[in-house]
């Protein structure tokens, strides 16, 4: 379902920006080139529209406009569309510096007839162009390698994301290279008003993005309370934000600061909202980051919690559709603040089955507490996959209880694995299906 809508979501952003090129280029009364010409034209500036409208939406999507939430289905959603529109964009430049430098083959196998006349500039406009054309090559080779780092997962994150802060900075390079070289007629077309449109945008990102104040609105500071090392990879902070803390449903996470240096990590609320300002994260060692954060931290530390953020709201089902929570090692989080959240009014709670996997129940920190929150739930039954007993969950095990002809929503939050396991294995066994999980990765 995400990446369907992922998919429409890009393909109407493409074809909004080519029909609007293409309004443009029908506008415009310039004599007609040879085709050879007018191929070559009509590719490189393209090819450059296309990349700089793409990169002014990733920049506009990455001070995590909140309004987008609901329509794109959550900040999860908002940060794969800023991946994609961002290397998109970067492939949309190299094609048109690739096919820039191709400007002497074409005039090697065609000659220069039918070439349309270029505008002549001079003095300081010449001066301005020409340091702006220089500026967008270098800054194409930069976004280049960038975009080799981020798509090379095993590039520490700890260095990318600093590497990642010079992106608003690359962009105005680019936003000043494309006002420049862009065909004048351009700003008295559709064309350059939705460019203008978008650089504006775009710009006021970047400048938001370089002073730090991206999400500064939703962000509120505290202390950390409690710090309890449940296992040797699983650490429970508490944390004492106050009256600022605006409250959360379960299901939500936060962007958590405890180090500026070491900047913010999401982290997926683990407590239901009380409205005393107190939030739990649950925290595994999963990188350089979480494997040693209990000896970082301490208690009375102080702290930045950003949010709260997400879509993941396991009460929101479909009239008469089962429901079924899957939760793999640490992505029973949600749910727990999902059952702290049903202990207010258990009658209200309906029928729902709770999967957890857990490599070893014996020691695993959580399944006391699932058993005792499900305990005063009667309407939830849980179900504790054990892997160290050599169980595993399958597909035919969400189905037992579920007849052909009813409805299925799955909430599931755990390993990616997992997950494509049982949607393989639920194809073609239930009439609907709704597979809902969050799809987090910063790069």
């Amino acid at each position: 379902m995400h990446n369907m809508r992922l998919s429409s979501t890009i393909g109407i952003i493409l074809t909004t920006l080519i029909v609007v090129w293409a309004w443009g280029v029908a506008m415009s009364s310039s004599s007609a080139a040879s085709l050879p010409w007018a191929v070559y034209d009509h590719s490189l500036y393209l090819c450059g529209f296309l990349s700089i409208s793409l990169m002014s939406l990733t920049m506009l999507l990455a001070i995590r406009p909140a309004w987008l939430e609901t329509p794109l289905g959550g900040l999860d959603q908002m940060y794969r569309l800023h991946k994609w529109t961002g290397i998109l964009a970067v492939i949309f430049a190299a094609a048109h510096w690739l096919i820039e430098m191709g400007d002497d083959l074409v005039k090697a196998i065609f000659g220069r007839s039918g070439r349309l006349h270029e505008a002549e500039f001079s003095g300081f406009v010449e001066m301005v162009r020409d340091a702006a054309e220089d500026i967008g090559e270098w800054a194409i080779y930069l976004l280049l390698a960038m975009l080799a780092l981020t798509l090379l997962k095993y590039f520490p994150y700890k260095f990318w994301r600093y590497l990642h802060r010079m992106i608003p900075v690359l962009y105005l390079l680019l936003a000043f290279h494309a006002v420049w070289l862009a065909p004048p007629v351009w700003w008295q077309q559709p064309t350059g008003l939705l460019m203008a449109l978008l650089l504006s945008g775009g710009i006021a990102a970047s400048l938001l993005s370089l002073s730090g104040r991206v999400g500064r609105k939703r962000r509120c500071s505290g202390r950390i309370s409690v710090i309890n090392r449940l296992s040797p990879d699983i650490t429970e902070v508490q944390c004492d934000l106050g009256t600022n803390w605006p409250g959360h449903r379960a299901g939500q996470f936060a962007l958590v600061t405890f180090n500026s240096l070491e900047g913010s990590h999401p982290f997926s609320l683990a407590s239901a909202n009380q409205g005393d300002g107190r939030v739990t994260f649950l925290i595994k060692a999963l990188g350089d980051y979480t494997r040693d954060l209990s000896r970082k931290i301490h208690a009375g530390q102080a702290v930045s919690v950003e949010g709260p953020y997400g879509r993941f709201d396991v009460t929101d089902s479909r009239h008469g559709a089962r429901q079924v929570w899957v939760a793999g090692g640490i992505g029973i989080t949600p749910f727990l603040a999902g059952l702290e959240e049903q202990q207010k009014y258990p009658e209200r709670a309906s029928m729902t089955e709770l999967h957890y996997c857990t490599a070893n129940a014996a020691t695993d920190p959580t399944v006391a507490r699932l058993h005792e929150l499900c305990a005063a739930l009667p309407q939830l039954t849980l179900f504790i996959h054990d892997s160290h007993k050599g169980e595993k969950l399958s597909a035919d095990q969400l189905l037992v209880s579920q007849p052909a002809s009813h409805a299925l929503d799955i909430w599931f939050c755990g390993p990616k694995g997992l997950a494509r396991s049982l949607k393989e294995g639920l194809k073609g066994k239930c009439d609907s299906l709704r597979f809902h999980q969050e799809a987090f990765e910063l790069r």
